[in-house]
């Protein structure tokens, strides 16, 4: 089965041309390819196959085996692994995701960058989803550890997202609250984690645990959940520079309309998978 590498930040994974190589499990696929010691080593395994609705379907598998509903570093990666594999030669698709319809454009062929139109946030309890009534908003909410009361505002970009602000992200031990937080009974789809430090009214410092894949380089729908919580509470303003661990994301939110991402995709290499999946 051939595969590709490709990385958005850091945030890694192993593309697979579906049209080309069905998985009859991709679930097991996952965790296989995406071993750091005995596979190729990926936070996630990105299957890119038919759709009857849009240019082509995204499906993301986890690293742990668990199907996320999408993810932003990886639709960056997707027009360039297309139009290599042949699938498509457009600089704009639309991918059909579980989070619904993601449209994706290269605005720089040179940088290899492109934007993402991460569709509209959500914010009530019900759209995380979280325990408590579904109609209201999770804004800076108590949430019990097992040492300490932490708070955290919640939001959904197509997937879960607690979005914690502090003085000092970059030693904040992540390890430790993240897989608290993300297996917490409030949340009972799990949720991914970000630790957020505001730097000035258009910069932000963020470090994020992933639901499925524990501590990564980069995320992009946990930087646009950054943003939109920051924005909400009036810590920054809506065009926002996100500093990841692997590099920096632009975060574009106009008055209550979509946000936008933008940010490189890169290409690591491309191989071989010669053992049975």
């Amino acid at each position: 089965m051939q595969f590709t590498k490709y990385n958005g930040l850091g945030n890694d994974f192993v593309f697979v041309n579906t049209f080309k190589h069905p998985l009859q499990d991709p679930f097991r696929a996952a965790k296989i390819l995406c071993d750091r010691r005995r596979g190729v080593g990926a936070d996630g395994l990105i299957l890119i196959g038919p759709s009857t609705v849009n240019d082509v379907r995204m499906r993301v598998i986890n690293a742990d085996g668990s199907e996320a509903q999408m993810c932003g570093n990886a639709s960056r990666c997707v027009p360039f692994f297309v139009r290599e594999q042949g699938i498509l030669d457009k600089n704009e698709l639309t991918l059909e995701t579980l989070a619904g319809p993601i449209f994706t454009k290269i605005v720089d062929e040179a940088k290899h960058l492109v934007t993402v139109d991460m569709g509209i946030p959500r914010l009530l309890r019900g759209q995380i989803p979280m325990t408590g009534d579904p109609a209201e908003c999770a804004i800076d909410i108590p949430l019990q550890m097992p040492a300490e009361v932490v708070y955290g505002t919640a939001v959904s970009m197509g997937n879960p997202h607690f979005v914690m602000f502090g003085p000092d992200a970059e030693h904040v031990p992540v390890e430790v609250y993240g897989p608290q937080v993300e297996n917490h009974p409030m949340f009972p789809q799990k949720t991914n984690v970000e630790f957020v430090t505001v730097l000035d009214k258009n910069t932000v410092r963020m470090r994020v645990w992933e639901r499925g894949a524990g501590i990564t380089q980069a995320c992009g729908t946990g930087a646009c959940a950054s943003v939109v919580a920051a924005v909400i509470s009036g810590k920054t303003n809506r065009h926002v520079t996100v500093k990841l661990d692997g590099g920096a994301l632009q975060i574009d939110w106009p008055e209550q309309t979509h946000i936008f991402m933008t940010g490189p995709a890169e290409k690591t290499f491309t191989g071989t998978w010669e053992k049975p999946l």
